[in-house]
């Protein structure tokens, strides 16, 4: 039996193809319909993808895993999101080494792999006054840990003492030129050596002068004059010879003939050949330029005398301490020469001008020297105790001063510290005088204190920069978007 092959099969028909290819979508659309109907609407645990960050740059998140194209760290699943309903609070935990992150459940950083702290909410805390500062709690064991310590702000009758230091200096009021008023030659001299003692009235040399020699002639012949012309019967006459004598007294007397001198030449009737001069004072040559032989003019210095039974020292006052200064206080002087002994003085004058380099005023001191302890060239050291009465005063190793503003914290109870900004006047001893931001009463911190304000400029510094946590880390479409971006920060 053979078979025969038909050239010519039968031809699809088409309208039976679209009828089928319809039926089919149909039941699709139908089969999708009520299955949707039937499971329920979608949740949203079901259409969120799971994103992945990097533990060393948080910041950076993916839509899948991978490494980290900033450091190559294999890329980590990111935790959801947990939901907290309106007005409840959650603890919320931060890096003591990164205080920028922060996660809402306790556990290590991914940064550095320390133990992350609770972080206490700003909210709970008062709000600060001082820029750059936040008022900060600091738990009781945290407190004696770091040492806090508290004073309390109180009136107190204060001193302060001025100190300077100043050099021994002689007394320009009792500095005395020793000079002749005559021409003439030193032929003795009795005082050679300079510092040597003098007392009042010892000779200091004996000059020669012709003319001393004539005017004692002229006295002497005066003398006898009038002895010749007391007898005369005229009256006139007889007075004339009073006013020679008279005249020629006076002659000598203007030239420092001692009367004692010219006592000796009317008894002796002789002219004396030389003058001698006389120490004025008791004192200590400071100078000498007389020698023995030599010629002298009227008014050539030839000692200088200098009284130390007081003496000056000279010391430099800050500008800032001149208002405390007046003339009339008493001071206090100490020299090393004289261990524990201490010289009263007082103060006798201020000078007009400051000192441009030093920024200092003169200030001359004036103390008793009756047993010439102090030498002039001494180095001395000088105190000025100030009253300042009774004034509101703060400890002084509570104030942090930064040279623009004066801060202090002060403790407000439950562990809060309040930075606060306060204006201060003198120091006396330990404390400040307050002018203002501070009342009587009030606790201040006076030991710890930089610890705490190293805390709150770190906590205003982290509320100031809005410190992105865990939760708020930005995420892009994807890991491409993401490292896109970082990229072009880092470049």
């Amino acid at each position: 039996m053979s078979l025969r092959k038909d050239k010519n099969p039968p031809r699809l028909s088409w309208p039976l193809v679209i009828l089928g290819v319809g039926l089919l979508i149909m039941g699709f659309a139908s089969g999708a319909f009520w299955g949707r109907r039937g499971a329920g609407p979608t949740t949203k645990a079901e259409a969120k993808v799971t994103q992945y960050h990097c533990p060393m740059h948080p910041t950076y998140v993916s839509d899948r895993p991978g490494e980290c194209p900033i450091c190559g760290m294999d890329l980590v699943p990111l935790e959801e999101e947990t939901t907290i309903s309106p007005g409840e609070k959650t603890a919320r935990y931060h890096c003591p080494m990164h205080p920028t992150y922060v996660s809402d459940r306790p556990g290590e950083c991914p940064i550095c792999g320390m133990d992350l702290v609770p972080l206490e909410e700003a909210a709970e805390a008062p709000a600060s006054t001082v820029e750059g500062l936040a008022v900060v709690k600091i738990t009781p064991e945290k407190q004696q840990l770091i040492g806090v310590r508290t004073e309390r702000v109180k009136y107190l009758t204060l001193d302060k003492t001025i100190r300077t230091v100043g050099m021994v200096e002689v007394d320009e009021t009792k500095l005395t030129d020793v000079n002749t008023k005559i021409d003439g030659w030193i032929e003795e001299l009795y005082v050679d050596y300079t510092g040597q003692l003098v007392k009042k009235g010892q000779p200091l040399l004996a000059i020669y002068s012709p003319e001393l020699v004539a005017t004692q002639e002229e006295y002497l012949l005066a003398l006898r004059a009038r002895k010749q012309l007391q007898d005369s019967p005229f009256p006139d006459i007889a007075r004339s010879g009073d006013s020679l004598v008279e005249a020629a007294r006076r002659r000598l007397e203007l030239w420092d003939i001692p009367a004692s001198e010219i006592k000796a030449i009317e008894r002796s009737g002789e002219p004396i050949k030389t003058l001698l001069l006389f120490a004025p004072f008791t004192g200590y040559v400071m100078e000498r330029r007389a020698t023995e032989g030599m010629y002298v003019r009227a008014g050539m210095p030839l000692y200088r005398l200098a009284d130390l039974s007081t003496v000056w020292v000279q010391a430099d006052i800050y500008e800032y301490e001149l208002p405390l200064v007046k003339v009339g206080q008493h001071a206090r002087l100490t020299v090393n020469a004289y261990p524990g002994r201490t010289f009263p003085g007082r103060v006798t004058y201020v000078y007009p001008t400051v000192e441009g380099r030093t920024r200092t005023v003169k200030v001359r001191f004036e103390f008793l020297n009756p047993q010439e302890l102090l030498k002039p060239g001494l180095y001395a050291n000088v105190e000025i105790r100030v009253p300042l009465g009774r004034e509101l005063a703060v400890p002084a190793e509570a104030v942090l001063d930064s040279g623009l503003r004066q801060i202090v914290f002060v403790a407000q109870g439950e562990g809060y510290f309040e930075p606060r900004e306060v204006k201060l006047g003198s120091r006396a001893g330990d404390y400040y005088l307050v002018l203002s931001g501070l009342e009587e009463g009030e606790e201040v911190v006076s030991s710890g204190n930089f610890l705490i304000d190293a805390e709150s400029r770190l906590k205003a510094a982290i509320s100031g920069m809005g410190a992105p946590s865990e939760q708020e880390v930005p995420s892009g479409e994807g890991g491409e978007a993401a490292a896109g971006g970082h990229a072009g920060h880092g470049m």
